[in-house]
């Protein structure tokens, strides 16, 4: 993994590199986005189940906040890096910009393995993390959230840590908090639904019939179980997803040519995506390998779940019948795959705008907190589809504009709005 996170840093400013050529970016606000604007490391000690204390390494990474506070979620992986980290939190200060909210990138991160540890080994450590933490942390300077292998209960934790440490209750601190303290209705589906807004509006632009299309999905957790369920909403047919198999650790892809019913494989599936395989083939679904969905005669494929999964020789899997790549997933596309994508017309929705959906709801979240008075969950949706076809839209024009790919559009879009803040601010 760790020679994957270097390449993919080095992947994203190239990226930025390209961008800053595009529209002469200023040498001084490209100089400040090259690096985050802080870089922590910290070990937190946390006493065990069987009475020992274990030491764990975190970090939290605060790239730029000149459009907003930090904003970004915070990953618990035994195989997490700091150039993991350093790079989603880039990722976030762009994917903030692009849809229009005003916040600025972070991302935290601890190396463990949350699959391995009691629920007291894990509140001790969502504890910890804001112990070593909450001086650099709060709603008006850096707002976690939820990523991988976290989710609303040790947000829940981590946001009742720092409300001790400060003496009052503070729920905008962090986001991706369960509804009954302080959480947006709306939160839990929302990236999957704001990847299928974006896709929605890709098969408008592309002239294509929803219920002529069918997907393909990598994963089926919760980012991937909203994507097959709005896609099914939209009128498509969700045909392959592929999973994590407990019981012997390992990757399979469930099939249907009839189409999925993704309510039903829910009923069936773990906390983190992993399904029993026994109850679906009871179902008449059909298992294949783990990287069947890859190849599937589909119109539209959906990496949601892992980083740099299509690769160079990885894209020669994928069917000519394949027209949206929709990227629900951080960085799943190398950048030797992105160009093969491009010349093969492949209408690719970049991760940074594509997923979203998440961010924008975190962001719902934190202005309710703030103004304590919450929104019903119509009106959420209605908000968030508002903000992702814009943001689409504003990207989608920029490519047509500037005749460059969809991915090199929202970095355009992204930096330029960042780099306009930097300026009226007097940074540079």
């Amino acid at each position: 993994m760790e020679q994957h996170s270097s390449s993919l840093y080095q992947s994203v400013q190239a990226e930025l590199d390209k961008v800053a050529n595009i529209i002469a970016l200023d040498s001084g606000v490209y100089a400040i986005l090259r690096e985050p604007m802080r870089e922590l490391h910290i070990s937190i000690p946390v006493r065990m189940d069987n009475g020992e204390t274990k030491v764990f390494k975190g970090f939290r990474v605060q790239h730029n906040d000149a459009r907003g506070p930090f904003k970004g979620g915070i990953r618990f992986h035994p195989d997490e890096t700091i150039d993991t980290i350093k790079t989603l939190a880039f990722l976030m200060t762009l994917k903030a910009a692009v849809v229009d909210i005003p916040y600025g990138g972070g991302k935290g991160g601890v190396i463990c393995n949350p699959n391995e540890m009691s629920r007291g080994e894990l509140e001790r450590l969502s504890r910890g993390y804001v112990d070593r933490l909450w001086k650099f942390i709060g709603p008006e300077e850096d707002i976690p959230a939820p990523d991988v292998q976290t989710n609303p209960q040790v947000m829940a934790w981590m946001m009742d840590e720092y409300s001790k440490i400060k003496g009052y209750y503070c729920p905008e601190v962090i986001t991706g908090k369960p509804v009954a303290v302080g959480g947006s209705l709306g939160r839990t589906g929302a990236t999957g639904f704001g990847v299928i807004v974006t896709v929605r509006e890709a098969l408008k632009h592309l002239g294509l019939d929803t219920k002529n299309c069918r997907a393909s999905i990598m994963g089926f957790g919760n980012n991937a179980q909203y994507c097959a369920i709005h896609f099914v909403e939209l009128g498509g047919k969700v045909v392959a997803v592929s999973y994590w198999d407990n019981s012997d650790k390992r990757a399979y892809t469930l099939s249907k040519d009839n189409g999925i019913d993704p309510y039903f494989l829910q009923t069936i599936t773990g906390q983190y995506g992993a399904i029993n395989s026994a109850k679906a083939k009871e179902n008449g679904y059909v298992i294949e390998d783990g990287n069947a969905w890859l190849s599937k005669e589909v119109e539209i494929l959906i990496p949601a779940a892992m980083e740099g999964v299509i690769t160079q020789e990885t894209v020669k899997k994928i069917s000519p019948k394949v027209r949206i790549l929709a990227e629900a997933a951080n960085s799943p596309t190398t950048a030797e795959a992105d160009e093969i994508l491009n010349r093969n017309k492949v209408f690719v929705i970049p991760d940074i705008l594509c997923n979203a959906g998440g961010v924008v709801v975190s962001y719902f979240e934190w202005v309710q907190c703030i103004d304590k008075c919450y929104w019903c969950k119509e009106e959420v949706r209605q908000r968030l589809d508002s903000y992702m076809t814009k943001a689409f839209q504003d990207v989608l024009s920029e490519s047509l504009k500037s005749k460059v790919k969809m991915r090199t559009a929202t970095h355009v879009v992204a930096v330029t709005r960042v780099a306009e803040a930097m300026k009226l601010r007097g940074w540079v």
